[in-house]
């Protein structure tokens, strides 16, 4: 089983070939971060003016580099949502276009599910059914997230953030401190040699009387950092001298607040679940802290670690196709790709209890 994985719901032009859900022959990048630095943060009309101009070289790369012919090719599979709604019409009209010429069937793939799926590409981690139940913490740049995975497919939302997803929060930190975009590997880079515990800012939700949200999520286990960037502002405003001289601090200060809320809500979770596996997916999953934080939880649990390989962290299309393979060997159904969803929920309110 071969297909073409096509990516574009944020500002990433991303194609990638994958045999049978799981073997990487190629995945092709173009990621368009230095159009959008000088903005502070990805700008919608910029991302989809680019998407269209290198989308075709970027899917041409992606099947030379597989060595596949076009014939060869069992689906095509393309990100339909979340995202942005005008980057994701440029995947979507590309794929109907090539499964239209090609007379192969062009699958809508959930970007939340994709990032899931990601974890399976580590040749080194073992197979969906071996590693499930698993619990996966989702931490990205438009999403924060604990979801329960009996399965390939199935999915219990346990917990989410109630504002700011966690990348975000390191964007909107990175800025404060001058640091730049994009701002997590921004505050990594500054951290290094801070004194994490320079200020103790807070950890959301820490002293929540309400114990579930109007969604009936446990409060535990649903995450806050709104107040983390505000409370970054106004030390800033009260120690202006702050980001010269300690800048290093503050940043390490800011990213040990912002991993330790997610450990926190990760150890309490295992606790409750019992799942065997912890994972952990999305563009956060490169912070080397929050990696260690887990590798110490999921010791002191004694439950198996997937942490998704550093390359396929951040949007790529590899995660795409391995998404609707995985689909196929575990005998569930693709949907076809028809309109894109700039809001696709991973689990549908029905389905989660």
């Amino acid at each position: 089983m071969l297909i073409l994985g096509i990516e574009s719901s944020c500002d990433e032009t991303a194609a990638a070939v994958v045999r049978d859900g799981r073997e990487v022959l190629s995945s092709v990048v173009h990621s368009q971060i230095a159009s959008h630095q000088p903005w502070g943060g990805v700008v919608p009309e910029i991302a989809s003016r680019e998407h269209v101009s290198k989308f075709p070289e970027v899917v041409v790369a992606a099947m030379t580099q597989a060595g596949v012919a076009w014939k060869e090719l069992t689906a095509i599979a393309v990100t339909h949502g979340p995202g942005l709604v005008s980057s994701l019409l440029i995947g979507l009209s590309g794929a109907r276009a090539l499964g239209q010429t090609l007379d192969k069937p062009v699958w809508g793939v959930n970007h939340l599910e994709a990032h899931v799926a990601g974890m399976f590409l580590d040749s080194a981690a073992p197979p969906p059914a071996t590693a499930c139940p698993a619990l996966v913490l989702m931490v990205s740049g438009g999403h924060t997230c604990l979801i329960l995975m009996p399965g390939v497919g199935r999915y219990q939302l346990l917990g989410q953030t109630l504002d700011d997803a966690a990348g975000e929060c390191l964007d909107k930190g990175a800025s404060l401190l001058g640091l730049g975009y994009p701002g997590g590997p921004a505050i990594e880079k500054a951290a290094r040699g801070g004194d994490a515990g320079f200020v103790r800012f807070p950890r959301g939700l820490e002293h929540a009387k309400q114990r579930t949200t109007d969604d009936g999520l446990a409060i535990e286990l649903c995450f806050s950092f709104s107040g983390l960037k505000t409370a970054l502002l106004y030390h800033l405003k009260n120690h202006p001298a702050d980001r010269e001289q300690h800048g290093a601090d503050l940043a390490a200060a800011y990213q040990e607040a912002v991993m330790d809320s997610l450990a926190a809500r990760v150890a309490r979770a295992l606790s409750q679940t019992g799942a065997r596996t912890l994972a952990c997916v999305g563009g956060v999953a490169k912070n080397a802290v929050l990696r260690g934080k887990l590798e110490a939880l999921a010791r002191r649990h004694q439950a198996r670690l997937l942490l998704t390989p550093l390359a396929f962290c951040t949007d790529n299309a590899a995660m795409v196709a391995a998404a609707a393979g995985l689909r196929v060997l575990a005998g569930l159904d693709n949907p076809p790709a028809r309109e894109a969803d700039p809001s696709l929920p991973l689990v549908a309110e029905e389905e989660n209890p």
